[in-house]
């Protein structure tokens, strides 16, 4: 008997069965062989919320939450954050290697081809309301880019994918600067592209009456730091849905567009905004024990803490800590610091969450750091979309080449048995108690 291979006894029936271990893994269609009779279904797993089921293969990036490892493409995250830059980056994740000098020219070239958006696009974003969020804002327009290019529906042509990659880690950018002044009621600025990336990303958000905007280099580096760090992060939620969506074969500004909505929500990238929150109700460091004691006593969440994976201080957090005091040599301290520096002091020390191994995550530094740069709230999910495209377009291009099924999941079904239609008239009014275990629907 192989020693790769896990041997299952079915007590219902006494049958043994070897399914094959590859990888530390099963494929779960094996145990489609272990039936309770021969017509019966079989069996499944059930893993809510998909939380111990591997969906693809992949070779973008590489995370160990118990180790407290990230590396995209086999290259750390603290070498590419310190000597790399976001453009970089996405090239790494999109092709697998790093550019030659001549390759990253055309690849920059390439991106700055693309940065300007159609004056409809403009348009479009006039049709949102004053105090839209933005990142909807940004939802919506990114989804309507497939009106505009629907040459991107052509996703068995690899030119094609090479260009509508290009055309979104472009015009993310703009559309959020875009997002940002319409909330502000500014007039748009275009692309400078004789700037960086991050640089003109700066300067389409906070230009004004000067003929030539020139970005601090010290935010500029922070920014471009920070796309870097969230430029992917294996099956989260945000990239689980860009390869759910495309599996589909929907065009790549539709699976854009479903991962941003994904990331929008506060368990996911909108988290950087509850700990800004956080910060600003706590209020001062005298405060922290009794926000300390509350999250004990169960009555709140301590947010930026604890990770999904992560087992172990994130990579990601060491990182944007460091970044945090470089901006506020520039912008001046965020008084939420302090809160949050002694939040961590005390939460790395109490067994409470030591126990529980809750540490901070990407999200516990990186909103004191866009608050200080200027950015409201609303904002730091677009600011996390526009470094994670990158991972999305490169999930969504390996899981075309790897030709994946389409995604359908199962289900446990726990409803009603065969009912039979009854006719309107003779049907009898529902008891108080059923409409309240059913609910109003």
């Amino acid at each position: 008997m192989s020693r790769d291979t896990l041997t299952i006894i079915d007590n219902r029936t006494g049958q043994e069965y070897e399914i094959p271990i590859e990888r530390d893994t099963i494929r779960g269609s094996e145990l489609n062989k272990i039936k309770a009779s021969p017509d019966g279904p079989g069996l499944r797993t059930f893993d809510v919320a998909i939380a111990n089921t591997a969906t693809c293969e992949s070779r973008i990036t590489y995370l160990d939450g118990e180790g407290g490892v990230l590396r995209y493409r086999g290259y750390p995250i603290e070498e590419l954050a310190e000597q790399s830059s976001f453009l970089e980056v996405a090239y790494l994740l999109v092709k697998g290697h790093l550019p030659s000098a001549s390759h990253f020219d055309m690849w920059q070239h390439n991106i700055k081809m693309h940065t300007l958006v159609h004056e409809n696009v403009k348009h479009f974003i006039d049709g949102f309301r004053y105090d839209a969020h933005p990142m909807g804002i940004l939802i919506g327009t990114v989804g309507a880019l497939s009106t505009f290019y629907p040459d991107a529906k052509n996703i068995d042509d690899e030119e094609s994918r090479r260009v509508q990659t290009r055309r979104l880690i472009a015009k993310i950018p703009t559309i959020a600067a875009l997002a940002f002044r319409h909330s502000r009621g500014l007039s748009y600025v275009p692309p400078d592209n004789d700037l960086s990336y991050p640089g003109n990303f700066l300067s389409m958000l906070f230009k004004m009456t000067e003929l030539k905007y020139r970005p601090d280099p010290v935010l500029e580096r922070a920014l471009d730091v920070l796309f870097i760090l969230h430029a992917d992060h294996e099956q989260n939620c945000s990239t689980t849905t860009a390869r759910v969506v495309g599996s589909a074969h929907a065009d790549p500004y539709s699976v854009v567009s479903a991962a941003a909505a994904a990331l929008s929500g506060p368990r996911h990238g909108g988290a950087s905004e509850d700990v800004v929150r956080m910060l600003h109700e706590c209020g001062s460091v005298d405060k922290v024990p009794d926000l300390i004691k509350s999250v004990k006593a169960g009555e709140r969440r301590l947010m930026g803490f604890g990770h999904r994976v992560y087992k172990n201080y994130d990579p990601r957090a060491r990182i944007i800590k460091k970044i945090a005091y470089e901006v506020f040599e520039v912008t001046g301290k965020n008084p939420a610091i302090d809160v949050a520096l002694e939040l961590e002091r005390i939460a790395l020390e109490d067994d409470y969450f030591v126990e529980r191994k809750l540490y901070p995550n990407v999200d516990f530094y990186s909103g004191t750091i866009y608050e200080a740069m200027g950015f409201q709230m609303e904002m730091f999910p677009v600011l996390f979309a526009i470094g994670r495209t990158a991972g999305w377009v490169a999930q969504w291009a390996e899981m075309l080449a790897n030709q994946e099924r389409i995604a359908r999941p199962r289900q446990v079904y726990l409803g009603e048995d065969l009912r039979h239609y009854v006719p309107l008239g003779k049907r009898e009014d529902r008891s108080e108690q059923e409409t309240e275990i059913t609910g109003p629907y």
